[in-house]
C-alpha cells in the first residue's frame, strides 16, 4: 500500500514538473516573437544642435525615403527625430548612420536605459505573465 501511494505521488510530481516546464517554455517563446513583415519598431534620433522648420522638413523628406522607414516625425523645438521602421528591411542603426552621413548635424540614436524601459509600459509592469517571464529569463 505504501509503495502504491509513493508511486502515485511520484507520477503526480513528474506530471506537474513536466507541465510547469511546458508552461515556462511557452511563456518564453510567446514573449520573444520573431519579427515578421508587419512588425514595426520605433526609434529616436537626438540632434545635438538647434534645427529650423526648414531643416525639419529636409530631415523628414530624407528619412521617409530611407529603405524600410515607415513614418517620420521631426520636432524642431526639441531637435528630436522619431521614426518607425520595419526590422526585416533595415535596422535602426543603419538608418541613423545614413542620417549622419547625409546631414552635417551632430546626432546620436537615443537608446533607453534599463530604468527607462522599466517605467515605459505600465501594463507589462503589473502583468503576472510578464513577471513570470522575467523570472524565467533570469533562470535561463
Amino acid at each position: 500500500m505504501k509503495k502504491k501511494i509513493t508511486k502515485i505521488l511520484l507520477y503526480t510530481f513528474g506530471i506537474f514538473l513536466f507541465l510547469f516546464v511546458v508552461l515556462a517554455v511557452h511563456i518564453y517563446f510567446v514573449y520573444r516573437p520573431a519579427p515578421d513583415a508587419f512588425t514595426r519598431v520605433m526609434a529616436r534620433i537626438d540632434v545635438k544642435q538647434r534645427i529650423t522648420q526648414d531643416d525639419a522638413n529636409k530631415i523628414s523628406s530624407f528619412m521617409v525615403h530611407q529603405k524600410g522607414v515607415d513614418h517620420v516625425l521631426v520636432n524642431p523645438q526639441t531637435s528630436i527625430v522619431v521614426f518607425t521602421f520595419f526590422p526585416v528591411k533595415t535596422t535602426g542603426d543603419q538608418v541613423v548612420n545614413n542620417f549622419k552621413a547625409h546631414f552635417p548635424y551632430k546626432a546620436d540614436r537615443f537608446m533607453p536605459t534599463a530604468e527607462n524601459l522599466k517605467h515605459s509600459c505600465p501594463v507589462a509592469a503589473s502583468s503576472y505573465t510578464y513577471k513570470i517571464y522575467k523570472v524565467i529569463t533570469k533562470v535561463i
